[in-house]
Protein backbone atom coordinates (compact mmCIF):
# COMPACT_ATOMS: atom_id res chain seq x y z
CA UNK A 1 0.00 0.00 0.00
CA UNK A 2 3.28 2.51 0.75
CA UNK A 3 4.58 1.76 -2.20
CA UNK A 4 0.60 2.67 -4.23
CA UNK A 5 0.27 6.09 -2.64
CA UNK A 6 4.05 6.36 -3.20
CA UNK A 7 3.58 5.54 -7.17
CA UNK A 8 0.39 7.67 -7.42
CA UNK A 9 1.88 10.72 -5.83
CA UNK A 10 4.57 10.47 -8.15
CA UNK A 11 1.95 10.48 -11.08
CA UNK A 12 0.43 13.75 -9.87
CA UNK A 13 3.10 15.50 -10.92
CA UNK A 14 2.76 15.08 -14.53
CA UNK A 15 -1.10 15.36 -14.05
CA UNK A 16 -0.41 18.83 -12.68
CA UNK A 17 2.26 20.08 -15.03
CA UNK A 18 -0.23 19.33 -17.80
CA UNK A 19 -2.84 20.99 -15.87
CA UNK A 20 -0.97 24.43 -15.31
CA UNK A 21 0.46 24.65 -18.45
CA UNK A 22 -2.84 23.93 -20.78
CA UNK A 23 -4.12 27.01 -18.23
CA UNK A 24 -0.84 29.07 -18.56
CA UNK A 25 -1.01 29.12 -22.12
CA UNK A 26 -4.88 29.19 -22.56
CA UNK A 27 -5.12 32.45 -20.20
CA UNK A 28 -2.13 34.35 -22.41
CA UNK A 29 -3.55 33.31 -25.25
CA UNK A 30 -6.89 35.18 -23.96
CA UNK A 31 -7.24 39.26 -26.10
CA UNK A 32 -6.36 42.32 -23.31
CA UNK A 33 -3.29 43.90 -22.11
CA UNK A 34 -3.70 43.31 -17.62
CA UNK A 35 -1.40 46.49 -17.49
CA UNK A 36 -3.90 48.61 -19.97
CA UNK A 37 -6.45 47.02 -18.11
CA UNK A 38 -5.17 48.17 -14.78
CA UNK A 39 -3.70 51.50 -15.32
CA UNK A 40 -6.89 52.42 -17.51
CA UNK A 41 -7.37 54.18 -21.25
CA UNK A 42 -6.30 57.13 -20.46
CA UNK A 43 -2.54 55.71 -19.11
CA UNK A 44 0.14 57.00 -21.59
CA UNK A 45 2.14 54.09 -23.77
CA UNK A 46 4.98 54.72 -21.77
CA UNK A 47 3.22 54.02 -18.36
CA UNK A 48 2.18 50.73 -19.46
CA UNK A 49 4.90 49.39 -21.11
CA UNK A 50 6.88 50.39 -17.64
CA UNK A 51 4.04 48.24 -16.04
CA UNK A 52 4.46 45.40 -18.38
CA UNK A 53 8.03 45.50 -17.41
CA UNK A 54 7.75 45.46 -14.45
CA UNK A 55 5.58 42.58 -14.17
CA UNK A 56 7.94 40.63 -16.78
CA UNK A 57 5.24 41.09 -19.52
CA UNK A 58 6.87 42.07 -22.04
CA UNK A 59 9.12 38.81 -21.85
CA UNK A 60 8.33 36.10 -24.43
CA UNK A 61 5.79 33.63 -23.54
CA UNK A 62 8.29 30.30 -23.25
CA UNK A 63 10.37 33.07 -20.38
CA UNK A 64 7.19 33.41 -18.62
CA UNK A 65 6.63 29.69 -18.52
CA UNK A 66 9.83 28.82 -17.50
CA UNK A 67 9.82 31.43 -14.83
CA UNK A 68 6.60 30.33 -13.90
CA UNK A 69 7.79 26.86 -13.34
CA UNK A 70 11.02 27.86 -11.76
CA UNK A 71 8.56 30.00 -8.92
CA UNK A 72 6.27 27.42 -8.97
CA UNK A 73 9.05 24.77 -7.75
CA UNK A 74 10.58 27.20 -5.33
CA UNK A 75 7.26 27.58 -3.53
CA UNK A 76 7.21 31.09 -4.73
CA UNK A 77 3.98 32.26 -6.63
CA UNK A 78 4.67 35.39 -6.81
CA UNK A 79 2.50 38.53 -6.10
CA UNK A 80 -1.06 39.03 -7.35
CA UNK A 81 -1.36 42.13 -10.17
CA UNK A 82 -4.87 42.99 -8.89
CA UNK A 83 -4.92 42.40 -5.55
CA UNK A 84 -1.53 43.94 -4.65
CA UNK A 85 -0.33 41.14 -2.23
CA UNK A 86 1.67 37.79 -2.36
CA UNK A 87 -0.36 35.18 -3.81
CA UNK A 88 0.69 32.86 -0.76
CA UNK A 89 -0.68 35.45 1.62
CA UNK A 90 -3.98 35.25 -0.33
CA UNK A 91 -3.89 31.38 -0.82
CA UNK A 92 -3.90 30.78 3.03
CA UNK A 93 -6.64 33.46 3.88
CA UNK A 94 -8.89 31.88 0.83
CA UNK A 95 -8.08 28.47 0.41
CA UNK A 96 -9.31 27.40 4.22
CA UNK A 97 -12.90 28.68 3.21
CA UNK A 98 -13.38 26.83 0.12
CA UNK A 99 -11.96 24.01 2.37
CA UNK A 100 -14.51 24.07 4.40
CA UNK A 101 -17.33 24.46 2.22
CA UNK A 102 -16.30 21.50 0.75
CA UNK A 103 -16.51 19.56 3.81
CA UNK A 104 -19.29 20.71 5.15
CA UNK A 105 -21.30 20.46 1.68
CA UNK A 106 -19.80 16.93 1.20
CA UNK A 107 -20.91 15.60 4.95
CA UNK A 108 -24.32 16.99 4.65
CA UNK A 109 -24.52 15.65 0.70
CA UNK A 110 -23.79 11.77 2.87
CA UNK A 111 -26.61 12.32 5.32
CA UNK A 112 -29.46 13.60 2.95
CA UNK A 113 -28.15 10.63 0.53
CA UNK A 114 -27.98 7.83 2.69
CA UNK A 115 -31.33 8.35 4.26
CA UNK A 116 -32.87 8.64 0.93
CA UNK A 117 -31.33 5.47 -0.85
CA UNK A 118 -31.79 3.37 2.36
CA UNK A 119 -36.04 4.89 2.21
CA UNK A 120 -36.29 3.93 -1.40
CA UNK A 121 -34.87 0.79 -1.57
CA UNK A 122 -36.63 -0.41 1.57
CA UNK A 123 -40.17 0.86 -0.56
CA UNK A 124 -38.98 -0.43 -3.76
CA UNK A 125 -42.23 0.70 -5.86
CA UNK A 126 -44.16 2.37 -2.79
CA UNK A 127 -44.77 5.88 -2.24
CA UNK A 128 -41.47 6.78 -0.51
CA UNK A 129 -39.81 5.52 -3.58
CA UNK A 130 -41.78 7.72 -6.14
CA UNK A 131 -41.07 10.55 -3.72
CA UNK A 132 -37.23 10.53 -3.43
CA UNK A 133 -37.33 9.83 -7.59
CA UNK A 134 -39.24 12.79 -7.91
CA UNK A 135 -36.73 14.85 -5.44
CA UNK A 136 -34.01 13.56 -7.67
CA UNK A 137 -35.85 15.09 -10.78
CA UNK A 138 -36.81 18.20 -9.42
CA UNK A 139 -33.43 19.14 -7.33
CA UNK A 140 -30.73 18.09 -10.25
CA UNK A 141 -32.95 20.30 -12.58
CA UNK A 142 -32.34 23.56 -11.02
CA UNK A 143 -28.95 25.20 -11.48
CA UNK A 144 -26.59 25.58 -8.96
CA UNK A 145 -26.70 29.30 -8.49
CA UNK A 146 -31.03 29.04 -8.79
CA UNK A 147 -30.88 26.82 -5.74
CA UNK A 148 -28.52 29.10 -3.87
CA UNK A 149 -30.97 32.29 -5.04
CA UNK A 150 -33.95 30.64 -3.51
CA UNK A 151 -32.05 29.22 -0.17
CA UNK A 152 -30.95 33.52 0.20
CA UNK A 153 -34.93 34.41 -0.43
CA UNK A 154 -36.75 32.16 1.69
CA UNK A 155 -34.07 31.79 4.90
CA UNK A 156 -32.14 34.31 4.25
CA UNK A 157 -34.12 37.37 3.62
CA UNK A 158 -37.47 36.31 4.54
CA UNK A 159 -36.97 34.21 7.48
CA UNK A 160 -33.53 35.24 8.82
CA UNK A 161 -32.49 32.52 9.92
CA UNK A 162 -29.17 31.94 8.28
CA UNK A 163 -27.35 35.20 6.90
CA UNK A 164 -27.91 36.37 3.70
CA UNK A 165 -24.32 35.89 2.48
CA UNK A 166 -20.88 37.21 3.46
CA UNK A 167 -18.21 35.33 5.81
CA UNK A 168 -18.04 36.96 9.35
CA UNK A 169 -15.07 36.83 12.12
CA UNK A 170 -15.37 34.03 14.33
CA UNK A 171 -15.32 30.39 13.93
CA UNK A 172 -19.31 29.60 15.23
CA UNK A 173 -20.63 32.61 13.30
CA UNK A 174 -18.45 31.10 9.70
CA UNK A 175 -20.22 27.64 10.20
CA UNK A 176 -23.33 29.46 11.00
CA UNK A 177 -22.67 31.52 7.47
CA UNK A 178 -21.58 28.41 5.13
CA UNK A 179 -24.90 26.31 6.11
CA UNK A 180 -26.94 28.00 3.11
CA UNK A 181 -23.61 27.53 0.93
CA UNK A 182 -22.77 23.79 2.02
CA UNK A 183 -26.64 23.08 1.31
CA UNK A 184 -26.07 24.53 -2.12
CA UNK A 185 -23.42 22.38 -2.19
CA UNK A 186 -24.70 19.39 -1.05
CA UNK A 187 -27.40 19.46 -3.47
CA UNK A 188 -25.27 19.32 -6.55
CA UNK A 189 -24.08 15.73 -5.31
CA UNK A 190 -27.36 14.45 -3.43
CA UNK A 191 -29.03 13.23 -6.58
CA UNK A 192 -26.16 10.95 -8.64
CA UNK A 193 -25.43 9.77 -5.22
CA UNK A 194 -28.84 9.02 -4.16
CA UNK A 195 -29.14 7.13 -8.13
CA UNK A 196 -25.91 5.12 -7.44
CA UNK A 197 -26.71 4.18 -3.84
CA UNK A 198 -30.14 2.93 -4.75
CA UNK A 199 -29.20 0.80 -8.02
CA UNK A 200 -26.35 -0.78 -5.51
CA UNK A 201 -28.47 -1.22 -2.66
CA UNK A 202 -31.50 -2.70 -5.15
CA UNK A 203 -28.51 -5.06 -6.40
CA UNK A 204 -26.77 -6.52 -3.39
CA UNK A 205 -30.37 -6.95 -1.47
CA UNK A 206 -31.16 -9.69 -4.23
CA UNK A 207 -27.70 -11.51 -3.19
CA UNK A 208 -27.26 -14.95 -1.87
CA UNK A 209 -25.58 -13.54 1.85
CA UNK A 210 -29.17 -11.34 2.00
CA UNK A 211 -31.20 -13.76 1.97
CA UNK A 212 -29.11 -16.14 4.12
CA UNK A 213 -29.69 -13.16 6.40
CA UNK A 214 -33.43 -13.57 5.96
CA UNK A 215 -33.64 -17.36 6.41
CA UNK A 216 -31.58 -16.55 9.96
CA UNK A 217 -34.70 -14.41 10.93
CA UNK A 218 -32.54 -11.19 11.47
CA UNK A 219 -34.89 -8.00 11.68
CA UNK A 220 -35.30 -5.91 8.24
CA UNK A 221 -33.31 -2.98 10.22
CA UNK A 222 -30.49 -5.02 10.59
CA UNK A 223 -30.35 -6.44 7.12
CA UNK A 224 -30.29 -3.03 5.64
CA UNK A 225 -28.04 -1.62 7.55
CA UNK A 226 -25.54 -4.28 8.17
CA UNK A 227 -25.68 -6.07 4.79
CA UNK A 228 -27.26 -3.78 2.46
CA UNK A 229 -25.91 -0.19 3.00
CA UNK A 230 -22.05 -1.40 4.35
CA UNK A 231 -21.54 -3.27 0.98
CA UNK A 232 -23.31 -0.53 -0.85
CA UNK A 233 -20.66 1.99 0.61
CA UNK A 234 -18.20 1.06 -2.20
CA UNK A 235 -20.12 2.09 -4.72
CA UNK A 236 -21.38 5.78 -2.77
CA UNK A 237 -17.46 6.15 -1.95
CA UNK A 238 -16.23 6.13 -5.97
CA UNK A 239 -19.23 8.64 -7.09
CA UNK A 240 -18.50 10.67 -4.22
CA UNK A 241 -15.06 11.27 -5.17
CA UNK A 242 -15.72 12.03 -8.39
CA UNK A 243 -18.33 14.64 -7.45
CA UNK A 244 -15.99 16.01 -4.51
CA UNK A 245 -13.50 16.09 -7.38
CA UNK A 246 -15.59 18.25 -9.59
CA UNK A 247 -16.54 20.25 -6.70
CA UNK A 248 -13.52 21.94 -6.20
CA UNK A 249 -13.71 23.76 -8.99
CA UNK A 250 -17.67 23.92 -8.97
CA UNK A 251 -17.56 26.00 -5.75
CA UNK A 252 -17.01 29.08 -7.89
CA UNK A 253 -20.27 29.63 -8.66
CA UNK A 254 -21.52 29.24 -5.13
CA UNK A 255 -18.96 31.46 -3.56
CA UNK A 256 -19.88 34.39 -5.94
CA UNK A 257 -23.62 33.44 -5.06
CA UNK A 258 -22.85 33.88 -1.28
CA UNK A 259 -20.07 36.61 -1.45
CA UNK A 260 -17.56 34.32 0.31
CA UNK A 261 -13.94 35.04 -0.04
CA UNK A 262 -13.16 31.51 -1.10
CA UNK A 263 -10.47 30.37 -4.17
CA UNK A 264 -13.37 30.43 -6.58
CA UNK A 265 -14.78 34.33 -6.03
CA UNK A 266 -10.67 34.68 -6.55
CA UNK A 267 -10.13 32.86 -9.46
CA UNK A 268 -13.45 34.63 -11.09
CA UNK A 269 -11.77 38.28 -10.45
CA UNK A 270 -8.76 36.98 -11.28
CA UNK A 271 -9.75 35.91 -14.67
CA UNK A 272 -11.94 39.15 -15.43
CA UNK A 273 -8.97 41.31 -14.62
CA UNK A 274 -6.48 38.96 -16.31
CA UNK A 275 -4.39 38.98 -13.05
CA UNK A 276 -1.84 35.55 -14.55
CA UNK A 277 -0.21 35.21 -11.71
CA UNK A 278 -3.55 34.54 -9.37
CA UNK A 279 -5.27 32.48 -12.01
CA UNK A 280 -1.71 30.02 -12.70
CA UNK A 281 -1.56 29.33 -8.71
CA UNK A 282 -5.80 28.80 -8.12
CA UNK A 283 -4.93 26.36 -11.34
CA UNK A 284 -2.37 24.76 -9.39
CA UNK A 285 -3.89 24.07 -5.74
CA UNK A 286 -7.17 22.66 -7.86
CA UNK A 287 -5.30 20.72 -9.98
CA UNK A 288 -3.59 19.11 -6.98
CA UNK A 289 -6.67 18.89 -4.78
CA UNK A 290 -8.56 16.96 -7.28
CA UNK A 291 -5.69 14.44 -7.39
CA UNK A 292 -5.61 14.16 -3.76
CA UNK A 293 -9.07 13.49 -3.49
CA UNK A 294 -8.55 11.01 -6.33
CA UNK A 295 -6.00 9.07 -4.36
CA UNK A 296 -7.62 9.30 -0.84
CA UNK A 297 -10.56 7.70 -2.55
CA UNK A 298 -8.85 4.84 -3.85
CA UNK A 299 -7.68 4.40 -0.51
CA UNK A 300 -10.80 4.22 1.05
CA UNK A 301 -12.17 1.92 -1.64
CA UNK A 302 -9.11 -0.52 -1.34
CA UNK A 303 -9.49 -0.71 2.60
CA UNK A 304 -13.44 -1.27 2.00
CA UNK A 305 -13.28 -4.00 -0.73
CA UNK A 306 -9.29 -6.34 0.37
CA UNK A 307 -10.24 -7.13 -3.48
CA UNK A 308 -9.06 -4.10 -5.50
CA UNK A 309 -6.11 -3.17 -3.00
CA UNK A 310 -2.56 -3.07 -4.65
CA UNK A 311 -0.68 -6.28 -4.60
Amino acid sequence: MTAYVVRRLLLLVPVVLGVVTISFFLMHMTPGDPARDFLGDRASQQSVDALRHKWGLDQSLGAQYLHFLRDAATGHLGTSLYFGSPITHLLGVRLPVTLLLMLLGTVLAVLISVPLSVLSTASRRGYAATAVRAFNAVVQGMPTFFIGSMLILFLGLRTRVFPAGGYPEGFPHRLWALVLPAVTVALGIVPLLVRSLNASMVEISRSEFVAFGWAKGLDRARILLHYVVRNSSIAGISILGIQVGALAGGTLVVEQVFALPGMGSMLMTAILNRDYPVVQACTLCFAVLVVLVYLVTDLVYAVLDPRVRPS
